[in-house]
């Protein structure tokens, strides 16, 4: 038997690993338990800052045989937006590819539409309300959220989109 087999483990380093452990289980239960004030999020600060809806569009993403992607919207029963084949369009897609996922591992179809919703503070978000996932589209970058931002503005005349995209902050 070795010198260092016969000693015993140090008991410092195993009291500091134990209190890191717990206080790291502290803070991460901290909001939870009312110890530490909640997470700030982007929903409960537009909710604080009294921030209102300014355009909310229900929209449903399909593709179509030749590879264009058509957006319909499903509260005026009209089609949004036809985005062709190869157009510059991979932001979007790749967007619904993840909320897409989201569905299929909850066993949800494709039918529900999706809600894209315009704040008067210029936040942009797409809203799943089947899954009840958010995702914050100015978080991408100003080129990113405009490919959004179009979807809001193909039915409004040339005069208000000048108008609505000065509130977007983009």
């Amino acid at each position: 038997m070795s010198e260092i087999d016969s000693q015993p483990f140090p008991k410092a380093p195993l009291i500091g690993a134990g209190l890191l452990v717990g206080v790291t289980i502290l803070f991460a239960a901290g909001p939870r338990l009312g110890y530490l004030p909640p997470i700030q999020t982007a929903t409960t600060e537009r909710a604080a800052h009294h921030v209102t809806v300014v355009e909310t569009r229900d929209l449903r993403f399909t593709d179509r045989t030749d590879g264009a992607l058509v957006i319909d919207d499903t509260t005026r029963g009209t089609v949004a937006a036809v985005l062709p084949h190869g157009t510059n369009n991979g932001f979007i897609r790749g967007v619904l590819r993840g909320m897409a996922r989201d569905r299929l591992l909850r066993g949800i179809g494709k039918t529900p539409p999706f809600r894209l919703t315009l704040f008067s503070d210029g936040a942009l978000t797409l809203f799943d309300p089947s899954t009840g996932r958010n995702v914050e589209l100015g978080s991408f970058g100003p080129t990113n959220k405009q490919s959004f931002a179009d979807l809001l503005l193909t039915h409004r005349p040339v005069a208000s989109k000048e108008a609505v995209l000065g509130k977007v902050d983009l």
